[in-house]
């Protein structure tokens, strides 16, 4: 077994998973990291050569290992290999009408709270700087790509959607709780972002991490490596995670209804483990192996 890296990972947003200091951006810096909703973002030729690239790229391998809500995402949100999306232009007016959803934009690295308070507000939030060409297999931070491509087409389904609003509810709720906020982070990084769906007789991929990564793609599906562990909230919650290389073991859910319906579950079994935990010591981790 490979040595984990959860304790220098172990926030929940789009930037504190990357984020290798482990440090948060204060909540009075938050202005400094969302843009103007209404602005318009210019892009280079050589950017949109980029996203054509990384996005034939992906689609090429995409039917039949993505999940059909994500296929149908990227039709329904108007998606391109020709044209990086413009989030008020493109993505809003789309999203609004199916889900009443909409993406942020953010300049870089922004705190739990920050994260989870657009989250619960139905804005996904979102960078828009675009790796180089120089970076297409590896980068120490999520780019546009990763949270548009991999994300947004998720943003479609409505039951999704609603999972991702409401376990935001439940972080606000235990933002003081590093402890907490911790085990949801497991939850999100095994779901939003690396998980797996079971489609009829097929697995197939709805997290965006595997979504926007040529080489997970195939790996989390056919490799014999990983473990593809059916979706338990209290095993989530206890199992650690690592970022530096491709996962060991995958959660594979039944249905997004079956995602959004374990959010009752999901509060209970936090405030039993948190109970457990301050009683009978520091905090049972499962290692899957």
């Amino acid at each position: 077994m490979s040595k984990r890296c959860e304790g220098r990972y172990n926030q929940c947003s789009r930037c504190s998973k990357w984020n290798r200091s482990n440090q948060l951006t204060t909540p009075t810096a938050l202005t400094s990291h969302i843009t103007n909703m209404n602005q318009t973002y210019s892009y280079t030729p050589g950017e949109q050569a980029v996203w054509q690239l990384l996005f034939e790229r992906q689609m090429a391998q995409l039917p039949g290992k993505a999940s059909q809500d994500y296929l149908d995402g990227i039709s329904a949100t108007g998606f391109r290999p020709d044209r990086i999306p413009d989030f008020e232009q493109d993505l809003n007016p789309r999203l609004q009408k199916l889900t009443g959803w909409r993406v942020c934009a953010v300049e870089g690295l922004i705190p739990n709270r920050a994260f989870f308070e657009l989250m619960a507000n139905r804005n996904f939030p979102a960078t828009t700087w675009l790796r180089r060409q120089d970076q297409l297999e590896y980068l120490p931070e999520p780019d546009m790509f990763h949270d548009t491509f991999g994300h947004v087409p998720m943003l479609s389904n409505q039951a999704f959607c609603d999972f991702l609003e409401a376990l935001s509810q439940i972080a606000l709720h235990h933002i003081e709780s590093e402890e907490t906020i911790a085990m949801i982070s497991r939850l999100y990084w095994y779901t939003v972002e690396f998980g797996l769906i079971q489609e009829g007789n097929h697995l197939r991929i709805y997290g965006g991490g595997i979504l926007s990564s040529v080489g997970e793609t195939t790996y989390s599906l056919f490799s014999p490596e990983p473990k593809r562990i059916p979706y338990n909230v209290e095993t989530l919650l206890r199992t650690p995670y690592i970022i530096d290389h491709f996962q060991e073991q995958y959660f594979v859910i039944e249905s997004y209804e079956q995602l959004y319906q374990s959010v009752a579950q999901v509060e209970s079994t936090l405030e039993e483990l948190l109970v457990m935990n301050h009683t009978s010591g520091p905090e049972c981790i499962i290692n899957n192996e």
